[in-house]
């Protein structure tokens, strides 16, 4: 069994720290770490979560301390520009895109698994870089299928973390991207939120990775749907394209992209059990959607999936010109690169079909009649794709 206060303790002693920035972590942590004794681990898991858990808070601690030794904290965050949607609406795609462009920072994993001391302190090749691909080649090794799903991943520690990585030494998500290589289902809701702390701590790593670097505006990508008003409070100047998709696809796609993942951390999971709740999870995005004032916020641009399919490139000057930022011709050039270098079924055909929501007990004309008013208010199109 884990013992919350020890691996506290035993943090605090291998980096002569002890602040951890907010008096509600050991809480929060002791939450995670329950949630870990209770899953049956056997001493492999349980050393891999432990592994994790000392990983976390040093790291933690270590971040924090950096803001005393230096004014990262004066580190301005000029306009970002954020990427959201549901899941498998193209907003890994159109993140990827923003990211080769020349005047664009984006997070790295390299750097988010290992924010302390900033980037911008070190000279040359950094460490840190083969030290997150070995952890990705890892992480690929245990989930070789979630690259037919998603080969992003292929970047290794380059890759491209959604927003919500910077939140994993909050312990407020628990996801293989989060570093739990633990057999272990991801855990999607029951850790606590706070979105106006988490965004506090978004901009704390956007300073901590910004700082003594050269100047260019951040590209970003996350599920903030719901964290609309938390993310503007910390972000007046950012602004937001949402991708929006069918949603009886994305409740499909998304289901087996999950079963992937599961398959390689716990084996074969009930794949029935897995699309009621991803079906659930897309109504209730929707639903969202449909009934949150700030979706007709001015800072948000809403575009379709089926424009980013016929378009990328275009989609992406839409964006930088809605932003008030001109896409130039390197950063066009570099996106085109990116999609000529990078084919999407480069490790396999990802194969998923809207059969299994029909499985499920589920009447497809009843669904897309469900989602009608989404559709219509986004021009959104039925895909007869199977």
């Amino acid at each position: 069994m884990l013992d919350a206060a020890e691996l506290l303790a035993t943090a605090t002693a291998e980096t002569g720290l002890s602040d951890y920035g907010d008096p509600t972590l050991p809480e929060r942590f002791a939450e995670a770490v329950d949630h870990l004794n209770r899953l049956g681990l056997d001493a492999a898991g349980s050393a891999a979560a432990a592994e994790v858990c000392r990983w976390l808070l040093t790291s933690r601690l270590e971040f924090l301390e950096d803001r005393n030794r230096y004014p990262i904290a004066d580190e301005v965050i000029d306009a970002p520009m954020f990427v959201t949607g549901e899941p498998r609406s193209g907003t890994t795609l159109m993140h990827a895109l923003m990211s080769v462009d020349p005047a664009a920072r984006a997070l790295r994993f390299w750097e988010v698994m290992y924010p302390s001391p900033p980037p911008g302190l070190t000279d040359g090749d950094d460490p840190r870089r083969a030290r997150a691909d070995d952890d990705w080649r890892e992480i690929n090794a245990k989930m070789p299928k979630w690259l037919r799903s998603h080969p992003y991943n292929d970047m290794l520690g380059d890759g491209l973390p959604e927003d919500e990585r910077t939140w994993a030494f909050d312990f407020r998500v628990m996801t293989p991207t989060a570093w739990w290589r633990v057999p272990m289902q991801s855990l999607v809701g029951g850790l606590a939120t706070d979105a106006a702390a988490q965004y506090r701590l978004h901009k704390d790593m956007l300073q901590q990775l910004q700082y003594r670097r050269p100047p260019k505006y951040w590209v970003l990508k996350g599920f903030h749907g719901f964290r609309l008003t938390e993310m503007f409070d910390a972000y007046p100047d950012a602004t937001l394209v949402w991708l929006h998709r069918d949603p009886v696809q994305v409740a499909a796609s998304r289901t087996m992209m999950m079963a992937d993942i599961a398959d390689g951390m716990v084996g074969t999971v009930d794949l029935h059990a897995l699309a009621k709740m991803h079906l659930e999870l897309t109504r209730a995005g929707v639903a969202n959607t449909m009934s949150n004032p700030m979706v007709d916020d001015p800072r948000i641009l809403h575009v379709r999936y089926s424009d980013i399919v016929a378009d990328q490139v275009d989609t992406v000057r839409r964006y930088y010109a809605f932003s008030g930022r001109e896409l130039t011709a390197p950063a066009g050039d570099a996106m085109r690169r990116y999609l000529a270098e990078n084919r999407g079924d480069r490790h396999g055909k990802f194969r998923y079909s809207t059969q299994l929501l029909v499985d499920i007990g589920e009447n497809l004309d009843a669904l897309h009649d469900e989602f009608r008013p989404f559709r219509e208010r986004f021009g959104v199109e039925i895909e007869n794709r199977g």
